[in-house]
């Protein structure tokens, strides 16, 4: 049985989907701890009644990111995870703490990568006049918002969209790739080589939703 750990900062959302798709669908895997760098983050209430252990490693209470990365490196290892996921965790990682769990760190960011890194991606998206957008879940690299490419969901940007609007449609389309994106590394049928992540049982890596949000296809 695989052990997933994961990092929030806010209502978790994303944690959520795969807590319930990892019950419901019946993983070899379970979400044994949710960590958060903020108190009182909202999925911690979720997580303990789920009956997920639960830490708050608050980097307010360190002196620099290098003595918060240690800090929250110590409380993941505790649980001696084969995944550590990034479900809406609004800190930046150092190199140290992403080469210690390199290969076993994943994230989701919303936008289609490499386009779009860093912060207001739906409103950079807008400002660009893009007629697509979306969400990727990658490998965690020193780069930020980089690293390889596991699954990522097109959406369409309509022609009354603003942030919120967009957000939202992107978001559900976060809630089915991203679960599928982890019960794919904890059976085992991902292959990351030479920076190119393949699905080893052809399995589709990429989405493409309908303007209500719905899967329109996948390819």
């Amino acid at each position: 049985m695989k052990r997933i750990v994961i990092l929030i900062s806010g209502r978790g959302s994303n944690m959520e989907a795969i807590v319930q798709a990892s019950a419901h669908e019946a993983w070899p895997a379970r979400v044994v701890a949710v960590i958060s760098n903020r108190p009182q983050a909202a999925g911690l209430a979720f997580a303990q009644a789920h009956g997920i252990s639960v830490a708050v490693v608050d980097h307010q209470a360190h002196a620099d990111r290098p003595a918060f990365d240690q800090a929250l490196a110590d409380a993941i290892d505790q649980h001696q995870p084969h995944l550590v996921v990034l479900a809406g965790f609004m800190r930046v990682l150092g190199d140290a703490f992403v080469r210690h769990y390199e290969g076993r760190l994943l994230n989701i960011h919303p936008s289609l990568l490499p386009a779009f890194p860093g912060l207001h991606t739906h409103r950079r998206a807008l400002e660009a006049g893009c007629k697509v957008a979306g969400a990727t879940v990658h490998f965690v690299t020193s780069e930020l918002d980089h690293g390889p490419v596991v699954m990522q969901a097109v959406v369409p940007v309509l022609p009354k969209d603003d942030e919120r609007s967009l957000a939202a449609r992107v978001l559900v389309a976060e809630h089915l790739i991203y679960p599928r994106a982890v019960r794919w590394f904890v059976e085992g049928s991902l292959c990351l080589q030479a920076g190119v992540v393949r699905q080893l049982e052809g399995q589709p890596q990429f989405l493409l939703a309908q303007p209500s949000g719905s899967v329109l296809a996948t390819g």
